[in-house]
Formats: C-alpha cells, structure tokens, sequence
C-alpha cells in the first residue's frame, strides 16, 4: 500500500479506527491496465477508503469501511467492471500457484496455434486458387480463432460490454475483421486472408504464454521466500521437549533450537550461546555471537551451540514474512510497456471502427456505391489490424532475451525494458555482489622472532575443530600454504570469545582481542599496530598465542571480485554513479568502495530498510538500478526502477529481479543495461512504425485507393518490417570497460 494511506484513510473517514482490510484473489486480469480499472471501480465506491491491486500476484487489498460496504460487495463491484473475485486464501508452501496453471493453459494454446497457422500460410502462398486448400484453410483457421484465441475474444467482448477497449479489443476485432471478410470471400471466390487472422492469434498467444511465466516467476519469488521458515519447532513444555508444525508456535512459547538448525520463529535467546548464520536476512557472511538476553530471526540458522529461545513473533509477525510483504508491496508498483499500447487503444479502436463505419456510409449516401463502401470499409478494418502493434513488443523482447540469454543476460519482461533506459544511478549490494561472499585469510603478521609458517600452523591447527566460518577461513589459508598441522587436545570453544587448544606442547588460544586479555595473553605494540591497521582497511583481526604472549594476528576478509573494478569504471564510461548498499560497518563497507571506485557508500542498513535506501535514492530523482544476491535484496530489487540479480545468488533475489545474470560475472551489469536500452528502443522504433503505419494507411483504405487485397499485403509488409528491426537484436556485442580497474583488495 502506498505511504499516504493514512493520511486518505482519515481524510475518508474522521474515524479510522472502525475501518477492515480484506485481499480478493481476482480472475481475468490480462493487462496492467486491467489492474488499474479494478483499481479505479473500488476505490471510487462508497465506503472504500483505500484499494491497491497487485497485477503480478493477481490480488486486491483493499482497506474498507465495514459499516458502509461489505467483502461480498467488493466482490460485486469487481464482477461489474468485467472481471471475477474472491477471498484469497492464505499464503502456504503448498498453495497452487495460479499462475502455473495459466501458463500451462496458454501453452496449451500456443501448441495448437502455432502448427495450424503455418499450415494455413503455406496454403496461402502453395494453392492460394485451389478450392480444396480454400476450404481447407477456413477449416483450419476456425480452431486458431475461436478455441486458441477464445480468452481474447472473450476479453474484447467484455471490454466493448463495459464501453472501454485495451490490447484485447484490438486483437479481437483485427482477426475477426480478416476471419469474417475471409469467410465472405470465400464463398464470393475473392481473396482469403485466413492466415493473416491465424498467424496473428498465434503470435499473440505466444506473447501470452510469456507474460504468464514471467507472473509465475514473481509469485515464485513469494513461495520461495515462505520455503526459507523452518517446517517444524522443537518447542518445550515443562520440561520436555516436543516437536510440532511451526504454526503451532504461539508467542511466548520456549523453542529449543539445535547446532546446525534453523530458529523457526522470531525470539529472545533465554538460555545458551552460539553463532547464528544471518546471511540469509542480512547478506553478511560473517555469523553474529548470540547469547541470553539477545534477538534471533526466524529461518536464520544456529550455527554451533544450542538455544533456548522465547518466541517474540510468529507467522505474519516474523521478520521474513515481513520481507514477503515488502516484495509484493514493491511489486504492485510496476507499470509495463504494454500500458502505453492500451493508452493508444482506448482511442485508437473507437477511431478505426468510426472511420470503417463513416467510410461506408460515404460510399453508399454521397457516392451511391455501396460495394465499393463495403470493400473500403473492410480495407480499413484489415488496415487497422494490429499485427505489426502486436508483435512489436514480442518479436523484440524474444529476440533481445535470446541475444541477452547467449551473453549470460536474463531480461525477464517489456517492462524492464521500459524502466532501463533512465537509469543513472546503480546500487550495488556488496556481500556476493561485489564481494565473493566466503570469508577468506588474507594478512598474517607474526611477532618479533616468531617463525610466521610455524605460528600459523599452531593458530590453524587450534581453529580445526572449530565450526566456525572465520575459523574455517584461517585453516583453508594455512593449507593453501602447504603447512602441516601439529596433533591437536583438549580442544574447548569458547561462544563468542574464542577457542583453546593443546597443539603439541603448547596450549594455544586463538580469538578475538578481549579473549587473549582473559587468557593473560600480553599483545606485543607491533602485533597491536597490525591489528589496528588490519581493522581499518575492514579485515576482521584474529590473534593467536601462547606461553604468556601473543604470537600472531591473521587478517580475515570477505575479497572483492576479480572483476569489480572494471565493471564499476565501465558504469562510469556509461555516465552512470554507482554506490553501495550493506549492513556491514561503515569502515569495512567504504574500504571495499575505494578499492573498486564506488562513489557513494550507504553502510550499516537492516535488511527492511534496503528499499527504504533505494526508495529514498528515488525520491532525491534518481532511477535506480540495484545489483544483488541475497533474501534481504528482494524488496529493494523490486523497489528499484530496474533490479539485476547475480544468477549465483538466492532463488528469491532472481526472480524479484527484472534481470538475471546467469554466470554472476559483474560486467553482465553493464551488459545487461545496455541491451535491456537498445532492445527498449527497437520496441519504441517497432510501435512507432506500427501506429504510423496505420496512421497512414487508413486514410488510403477509406477513400477507395487500397483494396483488401493491398491492404493485406500492406499489413504483412509492416509486420515483416516489425520482425525485420527487432532481428537486428541478434548483432549486439559486449563492451569492455575502457578505464582500467582498480587493485582489489
């Protein structure tokens, strides 16, 4: 819902108090057009403070005054603008995706279409005088026409019904006009236009077929994140233990949350300590120490000691089912390409139909030939028939993702293309994004007559047992240097602090700072220098010792991507301003900006607040384009006016995203702009020569200068000039940065 709904709420009602939220699952939306209307026809009723409609989710939220109207009512007022509703059921993992089975149904469509529309044309250009293959095509066209392409007649005919047009009414009255005169010319022996009507409907249907697996990737988007939240929860009940579906959980309740678990609901840690993996909310790869008294989010996963956690929220309260919210809110925002073709058709279609109607009643009033009226009249309607508009956006959108899919770019709608071309200011998440996302050892410092191989050696076989990712990140660096571990004893872990160990002879602690105090360990002034510059250039410090001293500092970092650098200059070659979005600390978070060129650093935000970021990035008039990886990126992907998904990344950031790169290399960011750019202008060029076409050919058609056979011609050539243009897609080439990237860190 919008930010002002408060504010609409109390200025439609003085008190707000009394107001209802309900959400309507709604039935025959095609358009984003057609979520407007429905929008329109509520929030314009009595008693209806606020209504928005999700085209990708198919629902309607709509906030009401229980007094003044009721669910039943709301439903009524849907069905009278043309469409069907119903409560929607509750989000479940298990809940059918209605999407899925209308992208099965177009399907469906499009395989019976598509055979029988080329046969069709091959008789057309074969046999174009025999009567069998005349006969054979009306046969052959029926099927196409009324059964493939009955949801859009059926969508035209209840558009002309509520006395308002969109794409389907121009589909509708373009195929029959050439169904119709076809049929008459049939039985006169004149010139058939069977495979205009078929083709065209097949085409169209395609195009359906596409828009409807793109919606099921954004409801996907919404049953992935639900697939995160753990299935069950070991809950405790005086004493004892029991498991039971997590939405059994109420508020208050005692979990028991094991190493290696997910925490299934949102709580307070009352007993335990342990390091929780919140990367699936935050993005950071480093696990945050958990003890009593501390916050855990439900679907994060517990690490290495066992919990006792109080639940604080549950179900729609949890901070993961907020981000579900957060993505469908972002959702409803979007406005696709094919809203400017139904702007156009709401006027363009009344127009031709005046025009076919006026130019025969001319013919036969003022001229006294209402043959030729008739042949005018039809020459217009064929004129009109929106092939060329109808494959415009297809034909293009088809050929710029199958060029897009061959250089690692996945380019998921029109609309994404509609919002890219504005971009000027790309946002970058920076763990798996800009960064690997593995935390890796990347500085050793040993002290002053320390043997630094050995030293290491003794701090990694310490850490071996240890399960956590900065441990694991010390023992990979000291194997990737070939050292030989001494045998480890009495190894104890430490939550939060650290871990100690007998390796050989020694007892060797290794952990954070605090913990080499409480081991009595001295920090040596040239191992603290170290550490102090190791922490300011963002490495999380690790110091280990023995016999009364410290003896090494390791730095351990999360390194910047090979080709980071080179992308961010090639944004830069672009006149694009690149910044940078992460919950780390604004230390860590700028050194990794200075080392790939960022402009602006945005650091320390929680994963709600992501879009809030981009939003506000927005709102200063920027178009934002956002590049991430991660659960907590999804709101801001879909918040940002394009969202670019790194392919390596969680299922959930992919398909929030408008664009997918499949390989996860950065430069496809550049890439992907580019051609999402250029295929948006072939669809601009492909729209511009369809409605100036027909701007121009109608004129002709009405005054008797283009016969039905020319004006089927006429139509064929312009969609052969549509197809033509969007098959020049299939040249674009990548582009390498020309300024030279910066060392990563």
């Amino acid at each position: 819902m919008a930010a002002t709904t408060d504010t609409r709420i109390a200025e439609h009602r003085g008190d707000a108090d009394v107001l209802d939220r309900t959400e309507l699952a709604i039935d025959g939306m095609n358009c984003p057009s057609c979520a407007v209307r429905i929008e329109r026809a509520l929030t314009r009723s009595e008693g209806v403070a606020e209504a928005g409609v999700n085209f990708a989710t198919a629902h309607a939220e709509v906030i009401y005054d229980p007094r003044a109207v009721s669910v039943e009512d709301l439903q009524q007022r849907i069905v009278a603008a043309g469409y069907s509703a119903s409560p929607a059921a509750p989000e479940t993992r298990d809940a059918e995706d209605v999407h899925d089975v209308e992208r099965a149904e177009w399907l469906r469509r499009v395989v019976i279409a598509w055979p029988l529309g080329l046969i069709v044309m091959a008789l057309a250009f074969a046999a174009p005088e025999a009567g069998w293959a005349r006969w054979a095509s009306f046969a052959l066209t029926i099927p196409v026409q009324f059964w493939a392409g009955w949801p859009i007649l059926h969508s035209g005919a209840q558009r002309a019904r509520h006395l308002s047009a969109n794409m389907d009414t121009l589909i509708a009255m373009g195929t029959l006009a050439a169904f119709s005169y076809s049929t008459y010319e049939l039985l006169a022996g004149g010139h058939l236009y069977f495979e205009t009507a078929a083709l065209l409907m097949a085409f169209i249907l395609l195009g359906r077929y596409f828009e409807a697996r793109a919606k099921s990737r954004a409801s996907s988007a919404i049953r992935s994140l639900l697939e995160l939240g753990a299935h069950e929860a070991r809950i405790v009940v005086d004493g004892e233990e029991r498991t039971v579906p997590v939405e059994a959980v109420e508020a208050g309740m005692l979990v028991r949350v094991r190493p290696g678990e997910k925490i299934p609901v949102d709580g307070i840690v009352v007993e335990g300590a342990s390091a929780v993996d919140e990367s699936m909310l935050t993005g950071e790869s480093v696990p945050v120490e958990k003890s009593t008294g501390d916050q855990v989010a439900g679907a994060t996963i517990n690490a290495s000691g066992a919990l006792l956690v109080r639940a604080t929220a549950v179900g729609r309260d949890t901070a993961l089912a907020q981000i579900v919210r957060l993505v469908e809110q972002a959702q409803a925002g979007k406005a696709p390409v094919q809203r400017l073709v139904d702007r156009v058709a709401a006027v363009f279609v009344p127009t031709v139909l005046a025009v076919a109607a006026a130019t025969f009643a001319v013919w036969w009033l003022a001229v006294g030939d209402p043959a030729a009226g008739l042949l005018a009249s039809v020459a217009v309607l064929i004129i009109a028939c929106p092939c060329a508009l109808g494959l415009a956006t297809p034909t293009a959108l088809m050929v710029g993702a199958g060029r897009g899919a061959a250089l690692g770019v996945l380019i998921k709608g029109g609309d994404v293309l509609q919002r890219s071309r504005k971009v000027d200011t790309v946002v970058f998440d920076k763990t798996g994004t800009l960064t690997r996302g593995q935390m890796a050892l990347t500085d050793v410092h040993a002290g002053d007559g320390e043997d630094e191989d050995e030293a290491l050696a003794n701090v990694a076989a310490a850490e071996a047992l240890s399960e956590h990712p900065i441990a694991a990140a010390v023992v990979a660096g000291a194997r990737d240097r070939g050292l030989a571990f001494p045998d480890v004893a009495d190894f104890l872990s430490i939550a939060g602090r650290g871990v100690r160990a007998q390796v050989g002879e020694r007892t060797v602690s290794v952990g954070r700072r605090a913990f080499m105090a409480d081991e009595q360990l001295a920090l040596p002034p040239a191992l603290e220098t170290a550490a102090a510059e190791l922490e300011s250039n963002g490495r999380t410090a690790i110091f280990g010792g023995w016999d009364g001293r410290v003896r090494l500092v390791a730095g351990v970092a999360d390194t910047v991507k090979d080709e980071a650098a080179e992308t961010v200059a090639a944004l830069h070659d672009l006149g694009l301003q690149t910044a940078m979005i992460t919950g780390d600390n604004a230390r860590t978070a700028q050194a990794i900006a200075d080392a790939v060129g960022i402009d602006r650093v945005i650091a320390e935000v929680m994963p709600a607040d992501k879009a809030d970021e981009v939003r506000r990035l927005q709102d200063e008039g920027r178009v934002v384009g956002m590049v991430g990886d991660g659960v907590n990126d999804a709101p801001a992907l879909v918040q940002a006016d394009l969202g670019i998904a790194i392919g390596t990344g969680t299922d959930v950031a992919i398909e929030s995203s408008d664009l997918t790169l499949i390989s996860g290399d950065l430069r496809g960011v550049v890439t992907s702009i580019r051609l999402a750019r250029q295929t948006f202008r072939v669809i601009l060029q492909n729209l511009g020569w369809a409605f100036g076409y027909n701007t121009a050919m109608i004129p002709l058609a009405a005054v008797g200068l283009l016969h039905p056979i020319l004006a089927g011609a006429a139509m064929a050539l312009s969609s052969v000039s549509v197809v033509s243009n969007s098959l020049r897609l299939r040249r674009f080439e990548q582009r390498r940065a020309t300024v030279q990237a910066a060392p990563a860190s």
